[in-house]
């Protein structure tokens, strides 16, 4: 990545003493926070997700590879996007550009990453903000952020500022929920989801959700961040126009057998609460999370897309090949 990006702030240069201090924005609504209590069955799921999901991954090679688009070119009034993986995103608009859940970790503990990003970090252009939806290990990765920070703002739920202190970036703004911030061009805001934001298992005071991000063209992508089906998409679909809904559909056979990640009927679902014009899957494919077999939730999406005739607003993206939407 090259050294010292430009980044251009509307809110203004900090001082070094403002720039140490995280940013509390306003509002105080609350998403719906799952309990950790397994349920019933845990250790069978467990059993059944070591034995048919985990450790055939342990020993096959990862798939993908990384890819070199030029990323440079791209100043229009649209949003230009490349999925790196997971729930990982370059977002591109008006000279801007931002990265969300930016995470390359081959490894979450004994979790293997089976496709490889699709941009190395060394090859990506100037980054002018991060966006972290919350703090668990896919989502939030300390090793990424640290060669991603140089000075610029990160913006992360209220509680988790004091994991991201020492990665390197110059503002850390703490978002509550439907709390906004502007960063140069983009107007963010910080949304409800279901899920729940606990990096271990002490430490349930973090929050989560999902980020509506808006230009000054008024070009809208809302990315969930992480979330089970919940009523509070049709308010979210309110809050502002969609024009891409960034959706997670994998994980959803939690070993647990908690409520917490969407399949992809219920992402469809949320698609239609939001009323959005266009929607991206993403939070599948690339680490074992869920007791279902990998190759599952895309294929379900795929069947679900044509059988409620969506074939034109669900597009596929591969990996480090940007789309703009």
């Amino acid at each position: 990545m090259p050294d010292s990006p430009h980044q251009p702030d509307a809110q203004g240069p900090l001082s070094p003493a403002d720039a140490a201090l995280p940013i509390i924005g306003a509002g105080s609504a609350k998403g719906q926070r799952v309990g950790l209590l397994p349920q019933q069955g845990w250790a069978g799921r467990n059993y059944h997700f070591a034995r048919r999901v985990l450790l055939p991954q342990l020993f096959s090679l990862r798939g993908g590879a990384p890819n070199r688009p030029d990323l440079l070119r791209h100043n229009g009034p649209d949003f230009q996007i490349t999925w790196i993986g997971h729930a990982s995103f370059l977002l591109q608009s008006e000279g801007f550009n931002v990265l969300v859940d930016p995470v390359w970790s081959n490894w979450l503990g004994f979790i293997k990453r089976v496709r490889h990003p699709g941009l190395e970090i060394d090859d990506l252009p100037p980054i002018h903000a991060v966006l972290v939806s919350h703090a668990h290990f896919d989502h939030l990765h300390l090793g990424g952020l640290r060669r991603i920070g140089q000075g610029q703002p990160i913006i992360v739920p209220t509680g988790v500022g004091n994991l991201v202190r020492r990665t390197g970036f110059g503002r850390i703004i703490e978002m509550q929920h439907w709390a906004s911030t502007r960063i140069g061009p983009l107007e963010i805001t910080f949304t409800p989801t279901k899920h729940w934001g606990a990096r271990m298992v002490h430490d349930v005071h973090r929050s989560f959700g999902g980020f509506i991000i808006r230009n000054s063209s008024g070009r809208t992508v809302f990315h969930c961040g992480d979330s089970a089906y919940f009523d509070g998409f049709t308010e979210i679909g309110t809050a502002a126009p969609i024009d891409l809904a960034i959706l997670p559909i994998g994980a959803y056979k939690a070993m647990s057998g908690r409520e917490v990640h969407m399949n992809p009927e219920e992402a469809l679902d949320a698609f239609r609460d939001l009323n959005a014009r266009h929607m991206v899957p993403m939070h599948y494919g690339t680490y074992p999370l869920g007791g279902e077999p990998m190759h599952e939730p895309l294929e379900r999406l795929l069947a679900a897309t044509s059988a409620r005739g969506l074939e034109n607003h669900v597009r596929i993206l591969d990996e480090g090949h940007p789309v703009i939407l």
